[in-house]
């Protein structure tokens, strides 16, 4: 049985990455209650790190004495700033195959079958969709037998109906599962990457009032109503705002400067940087300062030379970017906001792509895909170093992203800016349609 110390605890070490060579970091031990038979069986607990997924914990009980067992996956990392909802076309076998990570406060709906999964009724599981679907029939028989003596009619429904959930397994026509988590920490793997997936849509979205309640983050008795942010501009320029947090990678208590600054010919910008001292992690985050402009703003770099690398980069969590030569999308929010040049964009983008892919890792990996990102991380670097040219586009329908002109004030022949209007989704996803602006107090 391993003992976790309570310097581990202070100094973030608790979790540590999955490998076979640690003999000495073994799962923890706890004997507990079987509660199928009442009698003592055993957990096991194993605090480890997943690429992307930060930490998590994989729990594990089984019963000596009626032989049941139970597996359970939560995450132990941070909750983040927003929720996540991924939304998938199953259009044939090898989609049911797709690596799912469902955390217990995810909804799972079906919307063919009208078939919803409430959060926090099941278990958070690393699985497929094929498993989520097992899962859900499982659920939905367990119990059969007494239901037919006691309600039949109900049962005869219940059966109809988990029929219908089985036959989806044959795939015979194309349905949609939707995982919409407002705590960020669910997934669903993407088996193009690092090219985008036509039948995985994700998004983002802010969580309501009563999601934070349900994840601990406002009190039950607390009111629904925000106070009203101070508009103290002139002192938010001259001070750096001090507020505490958490790390995200150790979970210690760490504090986070935020700083209102000004971006030479754009616009003002908020930088937000944490700095842990129990395990030294570093981490910084750039949001834009000012409204959403009218028009999205598209900025195309042609990169001819390693100098490009030096220009500086504002990319906005709202913005896409693009690298047509490698048929390469990284759709807005999957990195955070920041304040870079090129080679810390592209850089990151490889890091994302390649390193931290966590379908890509372990014995488990496939080893065709793993050769197929690491081409790709390859051609980051040709770039990177000016031996490859390609076009570095930066789409930002808020318009809050900026490249710098290296020739300003005059144009820049190697860079064009255009504006556009925005689509009717892009306004949905900025949350622009519902918003009302003027004559708001008046009655409908």
């Amino acid at each position: 049985m391993s003992v976790i110390a309570q310097e581990h605890v202070r100094g973030g070490s608790v979790f540590k990455d999955l490998s076979a060579d640690d003999e000495e970091w073994q799962p923890t031990e706890i004997e507990s209650l079987c509660m199928n038979c009442y009698q003592n069986g055993t957990t096991r607990l194993l605090l480890t790190k997943i690429p992307f997924f930060k930490e998590i914990i994989v729990s594990s009980f089984s019963c000596d004495k009626c032989s049941w067992s139970n597996t359970e996956i939560q995450s132990a990392g941070r909750i983040q700033e927003q929720g996540v909802c991924y939304t998938l076309q199953v259009t044939s076998k090898r989609d049911l195959n797709r690596e799912v990570v469902k955390m217990d406060s995810a909804t799972t709906r079906i919307p063919e079958l009208d078939f919803e999964i409430p959060p926090f009724t099941q278990k958070g599981a690393l699985s497929t969709v094929e498993g989520i679907l097992d899962r859900a029939v499982a659920g939905l028989e367990q119990d059969q037998a007494a239901r037919r003596e006691a309600d039949p009619e109900v049962a005869g429904k219940i059966h109809t109906f988990v029929q219908k959930l089985k036959k989806l397994k044959e795939v015979e026509e194309a349905f949609t599962v939707v995982i919409e988590d407002p705590s960020g920490n669910s997934f669903v793997e993407n088996p193009s990457a690092p090219l985008k997936d036509e039948a995985l849509t994700v998004s983002w979205f802010r969580r309501s009032v009563r999601q934070e309640k349900q994840l601990g983050l406002r009190a039950d008795d607390e009111p629904d109503d925000e106070p009203p942010p101070g508009d103290d501009l002139d002192a938010m320029r001259g001070e750096v705002l001090v507020f505490n947090t958490n790390c995200p990678e150790c979970n210690a208590p760490a504090a986070t400067n935020m700083k209102l600054v000004q971006i030479p010919h754009f616009k003002e910008a908020i930088i937000m940087a944490t700095n842990c001292d129990a395990c030294g992690h570093r981490t910084n985050e750039v949001k834009s300062g000012g409204a959403t402009e009218e028009k999205g703003t598209k900025i195309t770099l042609r990169v001819t030379a390693a100098s490009d690398m030096t220009r500086d980069l504002l990319k906005s969590e709202t913005c896409a970017v693009f690298i047509p030569e490698l048929d390469f999308e990284l759709g807005m929010a999957a990195l955070c906001g920041k304040f870079t040049t090129v080679e810390g964009l592209l850089t990151d983008v490889k890091d994302l792509v390649v390193a931290k892919n966590p379908f890509v890792c372990g014995d488990s990996g496939d080893s065709a895909r793993a050769q197929k990102l690491k081409e790709f991380g390859d051609k980051i670097d040709g770039i990177i170093a000016g031996r490859v040219k390609a076009h570095l586009v930066l789409d930002d329908p808020a318009g809050n992203s900026y490249l710098e002109n290296v020739y300003a004030p005059d144009s820049d022949p190697e860079m064009t800016v255009e504006t556009y209007e925005r689509t009717f989704e892009q306004n949905e996803e900025l949350g622009l349609n519902d918003m009302k602006t003027e004559g708001y107090q008046e009655d409908e």
